[in-house]
């Protein structure tokens, strides 16, 4: 599978670690009311979605970069990849 790495071009999935669902980038708020059954479902919850899934995925053997790709669970193709800061910044999420 190829990763379109939207900074260095095509490069191998073999570069890269897969790190689950993008919404991880979406952290509770600890100082909530509701925090201690926020993070449970933040933990332990998770979809399974079959079709399209935006993913986090680090380059760990490159530029050591995260990225959100978003790939068909059906098929493994991939339509978009975005640095993962940007898409946190789209989200209103800037860290």
């Amino acid at each position: 599978m190829i990763i379109n790495h939207p900074l260095l071009g095509p490069r191998d999935a073999q570069e890269f670690v897969y790190l689950g669902d993008a919404s991880l980038i979406d952290r509770p708020d600890a100082s909530g009311e509701t925090a201690l059954d926020d993070f449970h479902d933040y933990l332990y919850l998770r979809d399974n979605p079959a079709g399209s899934h935006k993913e986090l995925w680090f380059h760990e053997q490159g530029d050591r970069s995260w990225l959100v790709v978003t790939r068909d669970t059906r098929t493994h193709e991939i339509t978009h990849v975005e640095l993962a800061f940007e898409y946190a910044k789209r989200r209103g999420r800037d860290k």
